[in-house]
């Protein structure tokens, strides 16, 4: 579906709209985790309902080598190889590994190593956190493990605090792109400070994924409305009451706040503009 625009810019909605990183292209702006669902089978079923292509696992909370049946791995495994979306065929999805619960750059590294070892994909994930409480990352941490990621060849999404000066040096090393909080993990508050990322935004060179702190889909329209390139979240879908009306609400947050970045946003004013001209009133 195609929307005009008065000149001669147009919009393309959902397919025709792609988020590219590190050279690979997607058709959905929303990354999803794959953590506190109520079951594996509620898990394939909200990721199908936002048609998320990327797919976050934590590589420390999940045993990699459990393939049976039902568990996640082999759901994981399943999609990672099906087709290229034919008709009748479910959505492929890329699996985006992480390194949640790594208090140091050692341990996301050789976590991430092992994830390579196993054959899952090279573009990660990098978190590594600084505090228990906040699980705020901690930023000369994630600046080292970076560092070595990529001269290795890792294609590195890493979690940042909202910080300009953090992003750029991030950006600096290599990272494909750069994925600054909203707010704390899991804590549903939205975001924050949306001038921080504005600012950001304004100066990154890759594409700027909010990463933790979405609480529903007002979230998520307003960080794509600030110009963040696409949107990463797994507690506001899985803690929802209804997770797959939640996924689905997310996916359409996401579209109208991109659509509403493309178009462009009226000017503020503080007095009142007539909706109807003024010129040529019946007296």
């Amino acid at each position: 579906m195609t929307v005009a625009g008065s000149g001669t810019r147009g919009y393309s909605v959902g397919m025709h709209d792609p988020i590219v990183i590190a050279g690979r292209s997607f058709e959905s702006r929303l990354i999803v985790g794959t953590g506190k669902y109520a079951s594996v089978e509620q898990t394939e079923l909200a990721i199908d309902a936002c048609e998320a292509e990327i797919v976050t696992v934590a590589l420390r909370r999940v045993d990699l080598s459990d393939r049976s049946s039902g568990s996640l791995m082999s759901l994981l495994t399943r999609r990672a190889n099906l087709g290229d979306g034919a008709k009748g065929e479910s959505r492929r999805w890329t699996i985006l590994p992480n390194t949640a619960g790594c208090f140091t750059a050692d341990e996301a590294v050789r976590t991430l190593r092992l994830a390579r070892e196993l054959g899952i994909a090279d573009m990660v994930k990098l978190e590594v956190i600084g505090d228990k409480d906040t699980l705020y990352p901690d930023n000369e941490q994630t600046l080292e493990a970076a560092k070595i990621l990529v001269k290795e060849g890792f294609t590195v999404l890493p979690y940042c605090i909202d910080d300009p000066i953090v992003c750029r040096k991030l950006e600096d090393i290599g990272c494909a792109a750069v994925m600054p909080l909203a707010a704390p993990i899991g804590s549903g508050l939205g975001i924050r400070n949306p001038h921080n990322l504005s600012i950001i935004i304004e100066r990154a060179k890759v594409p700027v994924i909010v990463d933790a702190g979405v609480g529903t889909a007002s979230d998520a329209a307003i960080a794509l409305e600030l110009g963040c390139h696409a949107v990463l979240m797994n507690t506001a879908i899985a803690h929802a009451s209804d997770p797959v009306l939640m996924a689905h609400a997310m996916k359409l947050g996401v579209r109208a706040g991109r659509a509403a970045f493309v178009a462009g946003r009226m000017h503020k004013s503080r007095y009142a503009n007539a909706s109807s001209p003024t010129k040529g009133l019946i007296e």
